[in-house]
């Protein structure tokens, strides 16, 4: 579903004489109107009650904004979507441009009210930020920065399972960047504690915005060196190493999960390695 050609973030949103677009949210899932997401401004009013309004940026030069409803009304031709389940639906471009609209909608709620003196905050015109009226507090959007590992072994990768993933559901290994920890460290610890393997020959192969709610992935191949399995208990469910040849069901395609799996296959394929997804 290839909605626009360019999506340029902006704090402001500038005058332009072509009609603007809307996202529309509530209770975190996106409206569709007969198959679009990007939506007319003027179909708003039908929708429900406005409880605040973000700017964007620009689509193909438009205005566009994320209107965030209170309450939603029974109409025709509307059904909502969360955004995990638009994952493989849309195109790379606009699940980018959804995954920024929850997460600076999430920023926003969270931000109310100032952690300094309580007073409230409102958003500044002049750049991404919600400022105290009262103490002048400043608070900026904040990235969660996590590392997602492929673990190799000639041609068995390792892939497992969290209890809440769906059943016969496989994927790579990922964890948060702990204070004070590189990259390379919180992969290393993040590998002992939920499989007790240890890896070496790290290298990294691209990132990704991943809004559930603000995380930034690291995604990094590394290859087995020593130890035997053992799943970390209510974190990892199975653990198992998989021949290339007989996978399980994957995450899907324009996750990072899954394109440092494609990354691998190609590899060993010799075939071009296909492009980080947006």
């Amino acid at each position: 579903m290839r909605s626009f050609r360019l999506f340029e973030p902006a704090t402001r949103l500038q005058s332009t004489a072509s009609q603007g677009v809307v996202v529309v949210y509530h209770q975190n899932q996106f409206a569709m109107f007969e198959g679009r997401l990007l939506l007319d401004p003027d179909q708003v009013m039908y929708f429900g009650d406005t409880g605040h309004r973000l700017m964007l940026g620009h689509v193909d030069g438009r205005p566009c904004e994320l209107i965030h409803l209170s309450n939603t009304l029974d109409m025709p031709g509307v059904s909502w979507h969360g955004l995990r389940t638009l994952i493989g639906q849309v195109d790379d471009a606009l699940f980018r441009l959804l995954g920024l609209a929850q997460q600076l909608d999430a920023w926003y709620r969270g931000h109310r009210f100032c952690g300094s003196c309580g007073g409230a905050m409102q958003p500044r015109e002049d750049e991404r930020a919600m400022e105290c009226q009262a103490c002048e507090r400043r608070d900026y959007p904040k990235l969660a920065p996590c590392i997602i590992v492929l673990i190799t072994r000639g041609r068995e990768i390792l892939l497992a399972r969290a209890p809440h993933f769906p059943p016969g559901f496989f994927s790579t290994l990922a964890g948060f960047i702990e204070p004070g920890e590189s990259a390379e460290e919180c992969l290393h610890r993040e590998v002992k504690e939920e499989v007790n393997l240890e890896v070496d020959q790290l290298r990294y192969l691209g990132s990704q915005s991943w809004p559930f709610p603000n995380s930034l992935m690291l995604g990094f191949h590394a290859e087995y060196v020593s130890g035997e399995i053992v799943p970390q208990p209510g974190e990892i469910e199975e653990a198992h190493w998989w021949s290339v040849d007989d996978l399980p069901r994957l995450p899907p395609k324009g996750t990072i999960s899954r394109w440092l799996v494609d990354c691998y296959l190609a590899q060993l394929d010799g075939a071009p390695v296909p492009p980080v997804p947006a």
